[in-house]
Protein backbone atom coordinates (compact mmCIF):
# COMPACT_ATOMS: atom_id res chain seq x y z
CA UNK A 1 0.00 0.00 0.00
CA UNK A 2 2.82 2.20 0.42
CA UNK A 3 2.76 3.88 -3.15
CA UNK A 4 -0.79 4.28 -3.08
CA UNK A 5 -0.91 5.69 0.31
CA UNK A 6 1.60 7.91 -0.76
CA UNK A 7 -0.62 9.10 -3.89
CA UNK A 8 -3.77 8.90 -1.79
CA UNK A 9 -1.93 11.72 0.66
CA UNK A 10 -1.14 14.31 -1.78
CA UNK A 11 -4.65 14.67 -3.26
CA UNK A 12 -7.62 13.53 -0.82
CA UNK A 13 -8.05 16.55 0.64
CA UNK A 14 -12.05 16.78 0.81
CA UNK A 15 -13.87 14.23 2.12
CA UNK A 16 -12.76 11.13 3.31
CA UNK A 17 -11.58 7.89 1.41
CA UNK A 18 -11.61 4.68 4.09
CA UNK A 19 -9.66 1.77 2.65
CA UNK A 20 -9.54 -1.92 3.80
CA UNK A 21 -6.66 -3.33 2.21
CA UNK A 22 -6.55 -7.23 1.44
CA UNK A 23 -5.05 -8.39 4.44
CA UNK A 24 -8.47 -6.41 6.18
CA UNK A 25 -6.16 -3.17 7.28
CA UNK A 26 -7.51 0.30 7.33
CA UNK A 27 -6.16 3.03 5.63
CA UNK A 28 -7.97 6.41 5.98
CA UNK A 29 -7.71 10.06 3.71
CA UNK A 30 -8.46 13.49 3.35
CA UNK A 31 -10.41 16.12 5.68
CA UNK A 32 -13.64 14.58 6.05
CA UNK A 33 -14.88 18.14 4.59
CA UNK A 34 -16.11 19.02 1.51
CA UNK A 35 -16.70 15.82 0.13
CA UNK A 36 -18.26 11.93 0.43
CA UNK A 37 -16.96 9.64 2.86
CA UNK A 38 -16.73 6.35 0.69
CA UNK A 39 -15.62 3.38 1.78
CA UNK A 40 -13.76 1.21 -0.62
CA UNK A 41 -12.16 -2.87 -0.02
CA UNK A 42 -9.41 -3.82 -2.36
CA UNK A 43 -9.88 -7.66 -2.96
CA UNK A 44 -5.97 -8.44 -4.92
CA UNK A 45 -2.30 -7.87 -3.27
CA UNK A 46 -1.22 -6.64 -6.58
CA UNK A 47 -3.92 -3.59 -6.56
CA UNK A 48 -2.16 -1.35 -5.03
CA UNK A 49 0.42 -1.07 -6.93
CA UNK A 50 -1.01 -0.79 -10.10
CA UNK A 51 -3.52 1.60 -8.73
CA UNK A 52 -0.62 4.01 -7.87
CA UNK A 53 0.52 3.62 -11.36
CA UNK A 54 -2.93 4.55 -13.31
CA UNK A 55 -5.42 4.98 -11.12
CA UNK A 56 -8.22 6.49 -13.97
CA UNK A 57 -7.87 2.98 -15.68
CA UNK A 58 -6.78 0.41 -13.21
CA UNK A 59 -9.42 1.86 -10.67
CA UNK A 60 -12.54 1.58 -13.61
CA UNK A 61 -11.23 -2.27 -14.59
CA UNK A 62 -10.66 -3.21 -10.49
CA UNK A 63 -14.66 -2.49 -10.61
CA UNK A 64 -15.67 -3.83 -13.86
CA UNK A 65 -13.77 -7.27 -12.25
CA UNK A 66 -15.18 -6.77 -8.35
CA UNK A 67 -11.67 -6.65 -7.05
CA UNK A 68 -12.40 -2.94 -6.07
CA UNK A 69 -15.93 -3.28 -4.15
CA UNK A 70 -17.28 -0.30 -2.62
CA UNK A 71 -19.02 -0.82 1.05
CA UNK A 72 -20.76 0.92 3.98
CA UNK A 73 -22.95 1.77 1.85
CA UNK A 74 -21.35 4.12 -0.83
CA UNK A 75 -21.81 3.57 -4.35
CA UNK A 76 -19.77 3.69 -7.52
CA UNK A 77 -21.02 7.23 -8.10
CA UNK A 78 -19.73 8.18 -4.73
CA UNK A 79 -16.68 6.97 -4.91
CA UNK A 80 -15.74 8.78 -8.36
CA UNK A 81 -17.72 11.83 -6.90
CA UNK A 82 -14.88 11.85 -4.33
CA UNK A 83 -12.18 11.67 -6.91
CA UNK A 84 -13.91 14.20 -8.90
CA UNK A 85 -13.68 17.38 -6.30
CA UNK A 86 -10.03 16.19 -5.67
CA UNK A 87 -9.64 16.36 -9.27
CA UNK A 88 -6.70 19.09 -9.45
CA UNK A 89 -4.91 17.33 -6.73
CA UNK A 90 -4.52 13.90 -8.85
CA UNK A 91 -3.01 15.98 -12.02
CA UNK A 92 -1.30 17.67 -10.06
CA UNK A 93 0.96 14.64 -8.39
CA UNK A 94 4.20 13.79 -10.40
CA UNK A 95 3.66 10.50 -11.19
CA UNK A 96 0.34 11.78 -13.17
CA UNK A 97 2.01 14.46 -14.70
CA UNK A 98 4.38 12.00 -16.64
CA UNK A 99 1.69 10.07 -17.13
CA UNK A 100 0.02 12.66 -18.85
CA UNK A 101 3.11 13.56 -20.93
CA UNK A 102 3.29 10.04 -22.20
CA UNK A 103 -0.33 10.25 -23.51
CA UNK A 104 -0.05 13.16 -25.33
CA UNK A 105 2.86 12.26 -26.68
CA UNK A 106 0.70 9.40 -28.59
CA UNK A 107 -2.29 11.63 -28.78
CA UNK A 108 -2.57 11.71 -32.55
CA UNK A 109 -2.06 7.75 -32.80
CA UNK A 110 -5.26 7.53 -30.13
CA UNK A 111 -7.28 9.83 -31.69
CA UNK A 112 -6.25 8.33 -35.95
CA UNK A 113 -10.00 7.96 -37.57
CA UNK A 114 -8.77 7.04 -40.98
CA UNK A 115 -11.62 5.52 -43.26
CA UNK A 116 -12.54 2.30 -42.05
CA UNK A 117 -11.42 2.66 -39.09
CA UNK A 118 -13.71 5.69 -37.85
CA UNK A 119 -16.49 3.63 -38.55
CA UNK A 120 -15.33 0.45 -36.47
CA UNK A 121 -14.54 2.67 -33.66
CA UNK A 122 -18.46 4.05 -33.38
CA UNK A 123 -19.46 0.74 -33.92
CA UNK A 124 -17.77 -0.09 -30.76
CA UNK A 125 -20.27 1.91 -29.11
CA UNK A 126 -23.30 2.56 -31.38
CA UNK A 127 -23.63 -0.76 -32.42
CA UNK A 128 -25.02 -1.78 -28.89
CA UNK A 129 -28.53 -3.43 -29.00
CA UNK A 130 -30.99 -0.57 -29.09
CA UNK A 131 -32.58 -2.18 -26.28
CA UNK A 132 -30.15 -1.09 -23.97
CA UNK A 133 -30.27 2.21 -25.10
CA UNK A 134 -34.00 2.40 -24.64
CA UNK A 135 -33.35 1.60 -20.67
CA UNK A 136 -32.60 5.14 -20.40
CA UNK A 137 -32.88 7.54 -22.87
CA UNK A 138 -36.21 9.31 -23.84
CA UNK A 139 -38.51 8.24 -26.03
CA UNK A 140 -36.80 9.44 -28.93
CA UNK A 141 -33.70 8.01 -28.69
CA UNK A 142 -32.07 10.99 -28.07
CA UNK A 143 -28.17 10.19 -26.96
CA UNK A 144 -27.16 13.62 -26.84
CA UNK A 145 -27.31 16.78 -24.83
CA UNK A 146 -30.85 18.03 -24.37
CA UNK A 147 -31.87 21.73 -23.15
CA UNK A 148 -32.97 22.18 -20.19
CA UNK A 149 -35.12 25.52 -19.45
CA UNK A 150 -35.92 24.23 -15.88
CA UNK A 151 -33.55 21.42 -14.94
CA UNK A 152 -35.31 20.67 -11.60
CA UNK A 153 -39.04 20.31 -13.72
CA UNK A 154 -38.07 19.53 -17.05
CA UNK A 155 -38.19 15.30 -18.06
CA UNK A 156 -35.83 14.35 -19.87
CA UNK A 157 -38.08 13.97 -22.58
CA UNK A 158 -39.04 18.02 -22.23
CA UNK A 159 -35.83 18.87 -22.43
CA UNK A 160 -34.74 16.35 -25.34
CA UNK A 161 -38.02 18.36 -27.21
CA UNK A 162 -36.63 21.47 -26.14
CA UNK A 163 -33.25 20.23 -27.80
CA UNK A 164 -34.56 19.89 -31.47
CA UNK A 165 -36.57 22.84 -31.00
CA UNK A 166 -33.83 24.63 -29.90
CA UNK A 167 -31.68 23.43 -33.44
CA UNK A 168 -34.57 23.89 -36.06
CA UNK A 169 -34.67 27.37 -34.45
CA UNK A 170 -30.99 28.35 -35.09
CA UNK A 171 -31.12 26.68 -38.72
CA UNK A 172 -34.29 28.98 -39.85
CA UNK A 173 -35.75 26.44 -42.24
CA UNK A 174 -37.99 27.12 -44.81
CA UNK A 175 -40.17 24.53 -46.28
CA UNK A 176 -38.54 22.48 -49.19
CA UNK A 177 -34.72 23.39 -48.22
CA UNK A 178 -32.08 20.20 -48.23
CA UNK A 179 -30.46 19.53 -45.04
CA UNK A 180 -27.41 17.11 -44.49
CA UNK A 181 -27.22 15.39 -41.23
CA UNK A 182 -23.52 14.21 -40.50
CA UNK A 183 -24.04 11.54 -37.83
CA UNK A 184 -28.24 10.97 -37.38
CA UNK A 185 -28.02 8.59 -34.31
CA UNK A 186 -31.41 7.22 -34.49
CA UNK A 187 -33.35 9.79 -36.67
CA UNK A 188 -35.35 11.93 -34.31
CA UNK A 189 -33.51 15.04 -35.41
CA UNK A 190 -34.12 14.19 -39.05
CA UNK A 191 -37.98 12.84 -38.20
CA UNK A 192 -38.12 16.36 -36.88
CA UNK A 193 -36.84 19.12 -39.40
CA UNK A 194 -38.86 16.84 -41.74
CA UNK A 195 -42.12 16.49 -39.64
CA UNK A 196 -42.29 20.14 -38.38
CA UNK A 197 -40.12 22.36 -40.83
CA UNK A 198 -40.94 20.76 -44.02
CA UNK A 199 -37.10 20.14 -44.86
CA UNK A 200 -35.63 17.58 -46.81
CA UNK A 201 -32.94 15.53 -45.33
CA UNK A 202 -30.07 13.08 -46.61
CA UNK A 203 -28.64 12.12 -43.24
CA UNK A 204 -25.49 9.94 -43.01
CA UNK A 205 -24.10 7.12 -40.03
CA UNK A 206 -22.03 4.47 -39.95
CA UNK A 207 -23.79 2.33 -37.75
CA UNK A 208 -25.78 0.23 -39.37
CA UNK A 209 -27.82 -1.13 -35.88
CA UNK A 210 -28.87 2.76 -35.47
CA UNK A 211 -29.67 3.10 -39.43
CA UNK A 212 -31.93 0.11 -38.92
CA UNK A 213 -34.09 1.94 -36.56
CA UNK A 214 -33.98 5.12 -37.90
CA UNK A 215 -35.58 4.22 -40.83
CA UNK A 216 -38.04 1.72 -39.34
CA UNK A 217 -38.71 5.19 -37.41
CA UNK A 218 -39.39 7.77 -40.32
CA UNK A 219 -42.00 5.43 -42.03
CA UNK A 220 -43.67 4.79 -38.51
CA UNK A 221 -43.60 9.02 -38.37
CA UNK A 222 -44.88 9.06 -42.10
CA UNK A 223 -41.74 11.13 -43.41
CA UNK A 224 -39.68 8.34 -45.31
CA UNK A 225 -40.39 10.76 -48.53
CA UNK A 226 -38.87 13.19 -47.20
CA UNK A 227 -35.85 11.21 -44.90
CA UNK A 228 -33.03 9.75 -46.70
CA UNK A 229 -30.75 7.69 -44.73
CA UNK A 230 -26.92 6.30 -45.84
CA UNK A 231 -24.00 4.07 -44.59
CA UNK A 232 -21.22 6.77 -45.21
CA UNK A 233 -18.78 8.29 -43.71
CA UNK A 234 -18.74 12.27 -43.42
CA UNK A 235 -16.32 12.30 -45.87
CA UNK A 236 -17.61 10.65 -48.53
CA UNK A 237 -20.93 12.95 -48.53
CA UNK A 238 -21.42 14.27 -52.37
CA UNK A 239 -23.76 17.42 -53.01
CA UNK A 240 -23.97 21.05 -51.62
CA UNK A 241 -27.25 21.79 -49.12
CA UNK A 242 -28.83 24.73 -47.66
CA UNK A 243 -27.95 23.29 -44.51
CA UNK A 244 -25.80 21.21 -42.45
CA UNK A 245 -26.71 20.26 -39.43
CA UNK A 246 -24.12 17.56 -36.77
CA UNK A 247 -25.02 16.62 -33.50
CA UNK A 248 -22.42 14.50 -31.10
CA UNK A 249 -20.36 13.68 -34.24
CA UNK A 250 -17.36 15.83 -33.89
CA UNK A 251 -16.05 14.20 -31.23
CA UNK A 252 -15.66 11.16 -33.05
CA UNK A 253 -13.24 12.56 -35.71
CA UNK A 254 -10.14 13.26 -33.85
CA UNK A 255 -7.96 15.77 -33.92
CA UNK A 256 -5.89 15.15 -37.28
CA UNK A 257 -8.92 15.46 -38.77
CA UNK A 258 -10.47 18.80 -37.90
CA UNK A 259 -9.58 20.32 -40.90
CA UNK A 260 -10.96 17.73 -43.15
CA UNK A 261 -13.93 18.04 -41.42
CA UNK A 262 -14.75 21.28 -41.20
CA UNK A 263 -13.57 21.43 -45.18
CA UNK A 264 -15.45 19.14 -45.93
CA UNK A 265 -18.50 21.42 -43.93
CA UNK A 266 -17.82 24.40 -46.00
CA UNK A 267 -17.78 22.24 -49.29
CA UNK A 268 -21.18 21.17 -48.75
CA UNK A 269 -22.72 24.11 -48.09
CA UNK A 270 -24.54 26.80 -51.23
CA UNK A 271 -22.71 29.88 -50.80
CA UNK A 272 -26.06 31.58 -49.00
CA UNK A 273 -25.76 28.49 -46.72
CA UNK A 274 -24.78 27.42 -42.87
CA UNK A 275 -23.86 25.07 -40.89
CA UNK A 276 -24.92 24.14 -36.99
CA UNK A 277 -22.28 22.11 -35.06
CA UNK A 278 -23.17 21.01 -31.68
CA UNK A 279 -20.47 18.90 -29.99
CA UNK A 280 -18.89 18.00 -26.53
CA UNK A 281 -15.91 20.85 -26.02
CA UNK A 282 -12.92 21.32 -23.22
CA UNK A 283 -12.74 25.14 -21.59
CA UNK A 284 -9.61 24.10 -20.70
CA UNK A 285 -6.18 24.07 -23.22
CA UNK A 286 -5.75 20.89 -25.45
CA UNK A 287 -5.39 17.72 -23.79
CA UNK A 288 -5.96 14.07 -24.03
CA UNK A 289 -8.70 11.27 -23.35
CA UNK A 290 -8.94 9.77 -20.23
CA UNK A 291 -7.90 6.06 -20.64
CA UNK A 292 -10.69 4.27 -19.33
CA UNK A 293 -13.29 6.00 -22.10
CA UNK A 294 -10.72 5.59 -25.00
CA UNK A 295 -10.54 1.58 -24.05
CA UNK A 296 -14.02 0.90 -23.14
CA UNK A 297 -16.44 3.15 -24.33
CA UNK A 298 -15.34 5.68 -26.96
CA UNK A 299 -12.09 4.30 -28.86
CA UNK A 300 -11.21 6.96 -31.13
CA UNK A 301 -13.03 10.17 -29.11
CA UNK A 302 -11.57 13.55 -28.51
CA UNK A 303 -13.20 16.39 -26.77
CA UNK A 304 -11.92 19.25 -28.53
CA UNK A 305 -10.59 22.72 -26.68
CA UNK A 306 -11.98 25.37 -28.22
CA UNK A 307 -8.51 26.46 -29.70
CA UNK A 308 -8.10 23.66 -31.59
CA UNK A 309 -11.95 24.12 -32.78
CA UNK A 310 -11.36 28.06 -34.09
CA UNK A 311 -8.01 27.34 -35.59
CA UNK A 312 -9.05 24.82 -37.40
CA UNK A 313 -11.97 27.22 -38.91
CA UNK A 314 -9.47 29.50 -39.65
CA UNK A 315 -7.72 27.71 -41.86
CA UNK A 316 -10.16 26.12 -43.67
CA UNK A 317 -12.10 29.64 -44.05
CA UNK A 318 -14.88 29.25 -42.33
CA UNK A 319 -16.58 31.97 -40.48
CA UNK A 320 -17.72 31.69 -36.82
CA UNK A 321 -21.09 33.46 -36.96
CA UNK A 322 -22.49 31.99 -33.20
CA UNK A 323 -20.93 30.44 -30.78
CA UNK A 324 -23.43 29.06 -27.74
CA UNK A 325 -21.74 27.41 -24.71
CA UNK A 326 -24.29 24.96 -22.64
CA UNK A 327 -22.76 24.41 -19.55
CA UNK A 328 -24.57 22.46 -17.23
CA UNK A 329 -26.73 21.13 -19.83
CA UNK A 330 -25.17 18.12 -20.16
CA UNK A 331 -24.62 17.64 -16.37
CA UNK A 332 -28.75 17.26 -15.87
CA UNK A 333 -28.90 15.14 -19.33
CA UNK A 334 -26.71 12.39 -18.12
CA UNK A 335 -28.06 12.54 -14.55
CA UNK A 336 -31.38 11.76 -15.95
CA UNK A 337 -29.63 9.08 -17.82
CA UNK A 338 -27.70 7.45 -14.92
CA UNK A 339 -30.93 7.35 -12.15
CA UNK A 340 -32.78 5.86 -15.50
CA UNK A 341 -29.99 3.16 -16.10
CA UNK A 342 -29.52 2.39 -12.47
CA UNK A 343 -33.67 2.06 -12.10
CA UNK A 344 -34.03 -0.59 -14.56
CA UNK A 345 -30.03 -2.44 -14.44
CA UNK A 346 -31.26 -5.83 -14.16
CA UNK A 347 -32.88 -5.53 -17.36
CA UNK A 348 -29.56 -4.54 -18.59
CA UNK A 349 -27.68 -7.40 -16.97
CA UNK A 350 -30.16 -9.71 -19.02
CA UNK A 351 -29.19 -8.22 -22.47
CA UNK A 352 -25.35 -8.20 -21.34
CA UNK A 353 -23.80 -9.79 -17.83
CA UNK A 354 -23.03 -7.90 -14.10
CA UNK A 355 -19.17 -6.57 -15.89
CA UNK A 356 -21.20 -4.67 -18.64
CA UNK A 357 -23.20 -3.15 -16.03
CA UNK A 358 -20.40 -1.91 -13.80
CA UNK A 359 -18.02 -0.68 -17.02
CA UNK A 360 -22.12 1.38 -17.76
CA UNK A 361 -22.52 2.85 -14.24
CA UNK A 362 -18.29 4.20 -14.28
CA UNK A 363 -18.93 5.54 -17.52
CA UNK A 364 -22.16 7.54 -16.60
CA UNK A 365 -21.15 8.20 -13.36
CA UNK A 366 -17.86 9.57 -14.73
CA UNK A 367 -19.04 11.73 -17.58
CA UNK A 368 -21.79 12.99 -15.19
CA UNK A 369 -19.11 14.59 -12.84
CA UNK A 370 -16.99 15.48 -15.57
CA UNK A 371 -19.92 18.27 -16.68
CA UNK A 372 -20.00 19.13 -12.97
CA UNK A 373 -16.58 19.53 -12.07
CA UNK A 374 -14.59 19.13 -15.06
CA UNK A 375 -13.53 21.15 -17.67
CA UNK A 376 -16.29 19.83 -20.20
CA UNK A 377 -19.19 21.84 -21.66
CA UNK A 378 -21.23 21.65 -25.09
CA UNK A 379 -20.64 23.73 -27.70
CA UNK A 380 -23.04 24.90 -30.59
CA UNK A 381 -21.40 26.58 -33.67
CA UNK A 382 -23.40 28.19 -36.62
CA UNK A 383 -20.97 28.23 -39.54
CA UNK A 384 -20.94 29.64 -43.38
CA UNK A 385 -19.43 30.52 -46.38
CA UNK A 386 -20.07 34.09 -46.22
CA UNK A 387 -20.29 36.52 -43.45
CA UNK A 388 -24.32 37.50 -44.04
CA UNK A 389 -25.51 34.15 -44.63
CA UNK A 390 -26.72 34.10 -40.75
CA UNK A 391 -28.97 36.73 -39.42
CA UNK A 392 -26.65 40.00 -38.15
CA UNK A 393 -28.61 39.73 -34.63
CA UNK A 394 -29.68 36.71 -32.55
CA UNK A 395 -33.27 37.61 -32.05
CA UNK A 396 -34.32 35.15 -35.04
CA UNK A 397 -33.47 32.22 -32.76
CA UNK A 398 -35.95 33.02 -29.58
CA UNK A 399 -38.33 34.53 -32.02
CA UNK A 400 -38.78 30.77 -33.89
CA UNK A 401 -38.16 29.05 -30.95
CA UNK A 402 -40.93 30.75 -29.09
CA UNK A 403 -43.06 30.01 -32.45
CA UNK A 404 -42.34 26.41 -32.45
CA UNK A 405 -43.05 25.64 -28.66
CA UNK A 406 -46.46 27.85 -28.85
CA UNK A 407 -47.29 25.85 -32.00
CA UNK A 408 -46.49 22.47 -30.39
CA UNK A 409 -48.84 23.58 -27.07
CA UNK A 410 -51.39 24.47 -29.10
CA UNK A 411 -51.81 21.38 -30.92
CA UNK A 412 -51.33 19.20 -28.45
CA UNK A 413 -54.55 19.66 -26.63
CA UNK A 414 -56.43 19.52 -30.21
CA UNK A 415 -54.55 16.10 -30.74
CA UNK A 416 -55.64 14.79 -27.43
CA UNK A 417 -59.40 15.95 -28.57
Amino acid sequence: MRLLSGLLKKFIRNGRLRVYDPAGAVHEFGSGIGGPMVTIRLHDKALSRKLALNPELVAAEAYMDGTLTCEDGATVHDFLELFSVNRSGLASAGSQKLLRRAWRGVKRWQQSNPLGVAAKNVRHHYDLSTDLFRLFLDDGLNYSCAYYRDPEADTLEDAQQAKLVHIAAKLRLEPGMHVAEIGSGWGSLAIHLASQCGAKVTAINVSPEQLAISRQRVEAAGVADRVTFFERDYRDIEGRFDRVVSVGMMEHVGTAYFDTYFAKVRDMLTDDGFAMIHAIGRMTPPGTTGPFIRKYIFPGGYVPAMSEVFASLERVGLWAADNEILRLHYYYTIRHWRQRFAARRAEAAKLYDERFCRMWEFYLSAVELGFLHGSNMVFQLLLSRQRDAVPIVRDYIVDAERAMTDARSTAAPQAAE
